[in-house]
């Protein structure tokens, strides 16, 4: 199965649904479900600054669904990131140079859908999009 590296916090703001697109600049053939890949890295300052793009968006969500305030809060803490693993899976449904959504930035987006979010599991990650081996992708079935 196929993973894709994402910096927190972006990583879980797309397992967990509120993220529908994902910025990069290539475009892809890639479509179908893989796992997502919560990076290594992350600073405060990259996560502050993720924040900051990310709170206007959030703070619409809220107002058209006020249950979705405690999930946000719950999700969002930069001690709470969870680094360096697999946190969950999505669909890649689409490679766009455009897009209404408020979570383009530009260049290129892969269109995310169907979001879910799994139970933590380490593994060293790669640039792009890697191979994760069959093994991982049990264990991970296991824990569903």
């Amino acid at each position: 199965m196929k993973a894709l590296a994402v910096i927190q916090p972006w990583a879980t703001l797309i397992v967990h649904g509120f993220k529908d697109i994902e910025n990069l600049t290539w475009m892809t053939r890639q479509r179908g479900t893989v796992l997502i890949h919560a990076s290594k890295g992350m600073t405060r300052y990259e996560w502050e600054r993720a924040m900051q793009f990310a709170a206007p968006i959030l703070i619409s969500a809220m107002e058209q669904d006020a249950t979705l305030k405690h999930k946000i809060d719950a999700l969002l803490g930069y001690e709470d990131q969870q680094r360096g693993g697999i946190v969950g899976m999505v669909d890649i449904v689409d490679c766009v140079k455009s897009s209404a959504s408020p979570w383009y930035m530009g260049e290129v987006g892969f269109v995310l859908a169907n979001a879910r979010p799994l139970p933590f599991t380490p593994y060293k990650g790669a640039l792009g999009f890697f191979d994760v081996p069959d093994a991982i992708v049990k264990s991970i079935d296991l824990a569903l």
